[in-house]
């Protein structure tokens, strides 16, 4: 079999260190394209990492000559701006459209790029506006795609799902954000990089809803995952000021951003649930259950793992 060359960006993170695995297993010869150079390397020689570069647009591009596939998982969950730490949706942006045009120079024969679900440009909140002018970018560049729509990720790096679990484990009682109605479709991280695996050996353009088997209300996820760790706590309804102040005092604490304001109102509206069928197998409930001893045992911080890139996101808890 040739040995195509597969970059995937942030191959020493959460969901591209699996793409990135599962290439190597098929005999890809796969590099990296990072901002965590001296990240601990899961893959030892097997994969060598490269600088992002966005500021020098013509060593971008030669990073990514004789590449087949390029799989994209570069972005940031919130904007933040403290210390030496500093990352931005529209700076996020910015730097992917770079990275499509970097692809396109260089000959890349196909782009996987991971989105979120619903996303749209006039959407008030960032993330999503960010995401569906990404995807339009890649749609009209005249790459070949794929673009995978996950809502939300679990696994062992996952930070959501385990900080459910570890304020249960915490505190006598969860608060959820309103009447808790609002749907969430979890897909596990491997699933998704099985997908994107697939979706890279193909030629078609396509947009797929990346989700999982199961569709929770969140307060029916509070309670199952409560259920499944043996810490059936009391959930109550509060409203989103309240639940966003508790957030950010464990924030303080955690030397963390817990929750932020667009992700309570992404959750609300709804925006973590599409009428599609699921791309992935594995049941959240099934992995819970198989890793209940070790789920939400420590707090996963988002801050942790940006502040510090030298430590495998598995040690930063």
């Amino acid at each position: 079999m040739t040995r195509e060359i597969h970059v995937v960006t942030g191959a020493f993170g959460y969901s591209g260190q699996y793409i990135a695995g599962r290439l190597l297993e098929e005999g890809r010869e796969v590099i990296t394209l990072t901002n965590s150079r001296q990240r601990a390397n899961p893959f030892k020689d097997r994969i060598k990492a490269y600088p992002f570069n966005f500021d020098q647009p013509e060593q971008l591009v030669q990073s990514l000559k004789g590449v087949e596939v390029l799989y994209n998982t570069y972005w940031v969950r919130f904007n933040y701006s403290g210390g030496q730490v500093k990352f931005k949706h529209n700076l996020a942006v910015e730097n992917t459209l770079k990275l499509f045009n970097a692809a396109q120079s260089a000959g890349v024969r196909r782009v996987v790029h991971v989105s979120i679900t619903n996303p749209a440009e006039d959407s008030p909140l960032e993330y999503f506006s960010g995401k569906a002018k990404l995807e339009k970018a890649l749609i009209n560049s005249g790459l070949s795609y794929a673009i995978l729509r996950p809502a939300v990720l679990f696994g062992r790096e996952d930070i959501l799902i385990n900080n459910i679990a570890w304020m249960l484990r915490t505190f006598p009682v969860f608060g959820v954000f309103g009447d808790g109605s609002y749907r969430l479709q979890p897909i596990y991280v491997d699933d998704l990089a099985k997908l994107a695996v697939t979706q890279g050996q193909g030629s078609k353009n396509v947009i797929v809803d990346a989700i999982g088997p199961e569709t929770f209300r969140y307060r029916q996820l509070v309670k199952k995952i409560g259920a499944i760790i043996g810490k059936n706590r009391p959930i109550v309804s509060i409203p989103d000021f309240v639940g966003y102040g508790i957030g950010r005092l464990i924030g303080r604490f955690a030397g963390d951003i817990t929750i932020t304001v667009e992700e309570i109102k992404g959750l609300k509206a709804d925006l973590l649930y599409t009428n599609s069928p699921p791309a992935g197998s594995t049941k959240l409930t099934e992995w819970a259950r198989q890793n209940a001893n070790t789920l939400g045992i420590n707090y996963a911080s988002e801050l942790a793992r940006r502040r510090d890139r030298r430590k495998a996101y598995q040690e930063l808890k």
